[in-house]
């Protein structure tokens, strides 16, 4: 009984654990410049880490996480283009956001299992989470905030081709850094374990 009341208590400890570090790494994230009106998504990490150690349950949790966060950023204006678009469409806005960053995380943790090799899994995680949450928010935004996408972009074609493909240079940035640190912060937290 005692072990099962310990693993429980290390397992909520741990899972506080990724949700601080995430709340930190995306507040933070603010005050890195933003690229295009979108801050980098760095708590993805944290994110692609839980995916592959604890799995789509924790992975969610923590994407949740990421989105409650971005979801006050947009609603408060930490996050310039997130607030251009919660003006335009306040329920929308936050539920993009909540939606993401939880698929981010359960689907880098499906991707995470299908691999036995740990490092495999880490780079494979840390490439679906950019991808399935920039492609949610692009899909979700041109589906259903036309409007907010028009006012991001200043109502003109041209700027929301720009607007576009900055989001799409902040993915591929973003991609590019879960794809360096995931494996670098994994090795970290399996030497820390020993």
């Amino acid at each position: 009984m005692s072990t099962k009341v310990s693993n429980k208590s290390k397992s909520t400890a741990i899972l506080g654990m990724f949700i601080a570090i995430t709340v930190v790494l995306q507040i933070l994230s603010y005050v890195i410049p933003p690229i295009g009106g979108f801050s980098l998504s760095l708590v993805l990490i944290p994110i692609v880490l839980s995916a592959v150690l604890y799995g789509p349950a924790y992975a969610s949790t923590v994407g949740f996480a990421f989105g409650v966060v971005a979801a006050i950023a947009s609603v408060f204006g930490m996050d310039a283009g997130g607030h251009i678009l919660f003006q335009s469409s306040p329920f929308l806005t936050i539920l993009v956001c909540l939606l993401k960053g939880t698929a981010a995380g359960f689907f880098s943790a499906l991707v995470a299992k299908v691999f036995k090799n740990q490092y495999l899994s880490v780079i494979f995680a840390a490439i679906t989470a950019p991808i399935t949450n920039t492609g949610i928010f692009i899909a979700f935004t041109t589906l259903f905030m036309k409007e907010g996408l028009a006012n991001l972009a200043g109502g003109t074609n041209l700027i929301y081709a720009l607007i576009t493909g900055v989001i799409l240079i902040n993915f591929v940035i973003e991609m590019a850094i879960d794809i360096f640190l995931s494996p670098v912060v994994l090795r970290v937290v399996k030497a820390v374990k020993k």
